[in-house]
């Protein structure tokens, strides 16, 4: 009985994404089937599984558009969203983001996967994130093996870009400030980082308006997802705080690109981001483009509007110059 209960009675929930009982168990909400690797009809972009490290399991998803035989393409290098708890390479609306972003932008795109918390509590997702990425800049001196041939073919290692949206958005950033801390072997040429889920234990803009209950909330997320942190000024979350060390000024990205949503909750963390990453001493360009009317990662629920379409050409724009 007393088993029962225990995987009946609830430990903690962050409805509507997640929820675990004292069991250990877990269920998890808005985290939709994967959908097989395949070449997409609409576009005629090919995608394929590699598997990086069969130890730990890590893998990735690669999308190449049609034509590209004899041609170097730009690489795009993808961390999904989800909170850390949701979400993969092959989610419908990761997959259907990149097969679009491909088809449109002509690059060969690298979606990474990374084991989710709690069952893998964070710095997990940041330490996958790494060695997945470390595994993409390894072929540029021909990879070696465990060498992906169609990457080492096809990609422009001259030409990288960071991307990841929501908790995805953050990885991003962090992966780029790591880089510029502890050398990668190749040059970022730009970091797209959409919707980030940033935080801080100070309030910033309407996080004063949302009340002491909010903050805790976020704060006892934080610490479910990264068991033994400080909390929301951990250099993970903040990238701003005492601790972080300035570290944010050492972004190895010669370009970024930080996009946020007027309607999302997280809108006002990015514009501080953004604002914050200007005054940091970061050396490159820094541009900010606002979806007004639209709330958290709209683009992928609502793929055709023309907020979406908006958005998709000053992505597109950016990963072009």
């Amino acid at each position: 009985m007393a088993g029962t209960d225990a995987d009946t009675e609830v430990q903690f929930e962050f409805f509507p994404i997640i929820r675990q009982y004292k069991s250990g168990r877990v269920e998890r909400f808005m985290n939709p089937d994967p959908l097989p690797a395949g070449t997409d009809p609409a576009t005629g972009v090919a995608s394929k599984d590699v598997v990086i490290d069969p130890a730990t399991g890590l893998w990735a998803r690669l999308f190449l558009p049609p034509g590209t035989h004899g041609k170097k393409l730009p690489v795009v290098v993808y961390y999904h969203g989800g909170a850390y708890v949701i979400g993969s390479a092959a989610d419908p609306f990761t997959h259907h983001y990149l097969n679009a972003l491909v088809a449109e932008a002509g690059v060969l795109a690298v979606a990474l996967e990374y084991r989710l918390a709690p069952e893998h509590p964070l710095p997990a997702a940041y330490d996958d994130s790494w060695e997945g990425l470390k595994w993409v800049a390894s072929h540029a001196a021909g990879g070696g093996s465990g060498s992906e041939p169609s990457l080492a073919e096809h990609g422009d290692f001259s030409r990288v870009f960071l991307a990841g949206a929501s908790a995805g958005g953050t990885i991003a950033h962090n992966m780029a400030v790591r880089a510029g801390e502890q050398g990668l072997g190749l040059a970022i040429k730009g970091l797209l980082v959409v919707h980030p889920y940033f935080s801080g234990a100070a309030d910033i803009g309407n996080e004063g308006t949302t009340g002491k209950a909010a903050k805790a909330r976020a704060d006892a997320f934080w610490r479910f997802l990264y068991p033994g942190s400080p909390g929301l000024d951990d250099p993970l979350s903040n990238p701003f705080s005492e601790a972080a060390g300035g570290s944010a000024a050492r972004v190895a990205a010669e370009r970024m690109l930080v996009c946020v949503a007027e309607k999302d909750d997280l809108r006002d963390r990015g514009v501080w981001y953004y604002e914050s990453l200007k005054a940091s001493g970061y050396r490159g360009e820094v541009e900010l483009l606002e979806s007004m009317g639209e709330g958290h990662v709209f683009y992928c629920i609502k793929a055709r509007c023309d907020k979406a379409r908006e958005m998709q050409e000053h992505i597109l724009s950016f990963l072009r110059k």
